[in-house]
């Protein structure tokens, strides 16, 4: 039994339990981690999801935030957008989430970095990462289970900033291709699948000034005593469509050739059950550390309208941390 058939079974033990817990699972599905709440807050894994926070408390003042980071190398990026390209060219993928690391600095340590940073889905692992995501995975109350898409993001600060964002035919066609994508991996857990709010703009603030992104609403109804399922029903959404493509299984294919790296719990889920209902968050805004240093993996979809300079400017217009003061 691999690690990942022991946490399907875990959960599901859990969820017929009634039994809360905290998850968190890698892209690569190699080595996913579950926690039973038992009231003490871990020293090594620290989260927050809108309803559930497991952190310490602050303790005193933090100094003034610093930032910064080195561009990856434009050819680098051009060799993995032109791969990706030509497998789209060639009708294996039409929707692909194109992601790499970026070099940063900044004397904030991991644990600061999650303290400080506002959004609504945080997770720290001690010497190894932290994310502040704004993108919910999937989110479950009185049997229905909800998702929220993310696909479209420009600086605030452009003129007509808004307007450009909803009216680029590029962002209109990646936002239709993940909506349809996630109605149907919804569709594999749930019924009644339907499109309640679409492709509506949301604000994000960073200590570089804010960012607009699109979402849209996708919910579906689920059978009575789905938590006895809940592992099951997990594994069978993964990985999220927003950072992967679509059609799924090749597009991950292409992404391993592309990007030529593991993910590891970059682009991964994380999230908490509370014995009746779940909230999940998709494991993007990362920060990961390696020996002593830092890098920040950001990513953009890919289709066949995309333009090489624009998403390599979009990879790096997400490298930032959502701190409004310093």
């Amino acid at each position: 039994m691999n690690y990942m058939e022991q946490f399907i079974q875990q959960a599901n033990s859990y969820g017929k339990k009634r039994q809360a817990f905290f998850f968190l699972i890698d892209f690569e599905q190699q080595k996913p981690l579950i926690r039973v709440e038992n009231g003490e807050i871990p020293t090594d894994l620290y989260f927050q999801t809108p309803q559930k926070s497991f952190a310490p408390p602050l303790q005193g003042a933090f100094p003034p935030f610093e930032f910064s980071m080195e561009k990856m190398d434009f050819q680098h990026y051009q060799q993995g957008f032109e791969l990706v390209q030509r497998e789209i060219q060639a009708g294996n993928s039409y929707l692909l989430n194109l992601t790499y690391p970026t070099k940063i600095k900044t004397n904030y340590d991991l644990a600061m970095l999650f303290q400080a940073s506002q959004a609504k889905y945080k997770c720290y692992l001690a010497d190894q990462f932290v994310c502040f995501s704004p993108e919910c995975f999937v989110r479950i109350a009185e049997n229905k289970i909800y998702s929220y898409p993310m696909k479209g993001t420009i600086n605030a600060n452009i003129e007509n900033a808004e307007g450009l964002l909803l009216n680029s035919i590029k962002e209109f066609s990646e936002h239709n291709t993940i909506v349809d994508l996630i109605r149907n991996d919804l569709a594999l857990v749930a019924k009644n699948i339907q499109v309640s709010k679409y492709r509506y703009v949301e604000k994000v603030q960073t200590y570089l000034g804010a960012i607009y992104q699109t979402s849209s609403e996708i919910c579906g109804e689920l059978a009575e005593n789905w938590q006895d399922n809940i592992g099951t029903m997990l594994a069978k959404l993964l990985p999220a469509g927003s950072i992967s493509g679509a059609p799924k299984v090749k597009t991950v294919e292409i992404i391993r050739q592309a990007e030529q790296q593991e993910r590891g719990y970059y682009t991964g889920i994380m999230g908490y059950f509370d014995g009746e209902n779940l909230d999940s968050g998709v494991v993007i805004r990362y920060i990961e550390k390696q020996n002593d240093e830092y890098y920040f993996r950001s990513g953009g979809g890919i289709t066949a309208l995309s333009q090489l300079n624009e998403e390599y400017n979009e990879i790096l217009e997400k490298v930032y941390v959502p701190i409004s003061t310093f």
